[in-house]
């Protein structure tokens, strides 16, 4: 008689958890239901545990994706009231589950001068928790919290697969790939982080700017985004993350959103210039959002959207921008070291 599996003790706990899946000889899948609710629910119950969070104390946070997601569910299962700041480029479905699980939704529609909405989400945040007797804000983007939550992946990773010699992932608040690449090199310092990006996000040195590719990428640098850690960046648009979120879908029936398809399309490409390594590829959450987009090949052909290059160009300033895909060997350098050198050879 088989063993019983234990059941978790609410669906929030169950989200966190990541699948790890192969998808080639060397390559492995790091496959989440709601990445988010890592650092989601840790902050959470730290701040419970820490005397932050009273009873009637409001949660409010700035996002316009995933971790707001998390949050709502974690407020939903506490009984905890919870505002979310966001911008018009939140997307209708999630935006009903959000509400439906009981957050209010503040979108605010002000673009700050260098053309995306974080900065003015970030003065909406304050003026908000100004006007409330009790808040308390997760600041995802400088809470150290954030990328100590991903201690627990590296240790799954390491148990199921032992020593691992590349990861690689989205960039937004920095807290994945810094806290799961800072954890793995406790035991193994010469791992490979290879971060991913998209054009006009301002994380690794390009002009701040319109960004078709949402779940990654960020008009501020925030302060979780650790540079050094960082071995090689990758800059992808949406028509290279629309095909390979497809193509992750159709090989390796893996349903998950374009941020997903953008770091596996990198992950793919490194891991055959590298078959004796063993890459992982952070994939953060489930395609069901994308279903009139992504998945829907008639939106794929309204908006032109294609697959574009099938191998990166390697560039030396990462303010090189409509490079299509493009790659730059980083050597963990900070962003104004980078900044520097480029200076200095001009």
């Amino acid at each position: 008689m088989a063993e019983p599996v234990p059941a978790f003790g609410d669906v929030v706990e169950a989200y966190r958890i990541p699948t790890v899946v192969r998808l080639g000889t060397n390559l492995y899948g790091l496959a989440y239901r709601l990445m988010k609710m890592v650092p989601a629910r840790h902050i959470m119950r730290s701040a419970a545990r820490d005397g932050l969070l009273e009873a009637d104390t409001t949660v409010v946070e700035t996002t316009s994706g995933t971790f707001g997601l998390a949050l709502a569910m974690e407020c939903a299962i506490t009984r905890r009231p919870l505002v979310l700041v966001s911008d018009p480029v939140i997307d209708a479905p999630l935006r009903r589950r959000l509400e439906d699980l009981g957050a209010v939704v503040d979108i605010v529609h002000q673009r700050a001068p260098g053309g995306g909405y974080q900065a003015t989400r970030l003065a909406r945040v304050a003026e908000v928790m100004a006007g409330l007797p009790s808040a308390f804000c997760p600041e995802q983007y400088s809470n150290p919290a954030n990328p100590e939550s991903y201690a627990l992946v590296a240790e799954l990773l390491s148990t199921q697969l032992g020593q691992i010699d590349c990861l690689v992932g989205p960039v937004g608040s920095g807290g994945s790939m810094c806290g799961t690449a800072s954890a793995l090199r406790t035991a193994s310092p010469d791992l490979t982080a290879i971060g991913v990006d998209t054009q006009r996000s301002v994380l690794f040195g390009q002009p701040d700017g319109h960004r078709m590719l949402r779940g990654l990428g960020n008009s501020l640098v925030p302060a979780n985004l650790d540079h050094t850690q960082f071995d090689e960046v990758h800059w992808l648009g949406a028509g290279e993350a629309y095909a390979a979120t497809r193509e992750l879908h159709r090989e390796h029936a893996l349903f998950m959103g374009p941020t997903s398809g953008a770091a596996y399309l990198a992950a793919a490409w490194w891991a055959r210039r590298n078959p004796d390594a063993l890459t992982v590829v952070t994939l953060p959450d489930e395609g069901y959002r994308y279903l009139d987009t992504v998945y829907d090949d008639d939106w794929l052909a309204a908006g032109g959207w294609s697959a574009g290059a099938s191998a990166p160009v390697t560039v030396s300033d990462p303010g090189v921008v409509d490079a299509g895909w493009s790659r730059m060997a980083w050597g963990r350098r900070t962003l104004a070291e980078v900044a520097g050198e480029l200076a200095g050879v001009g």
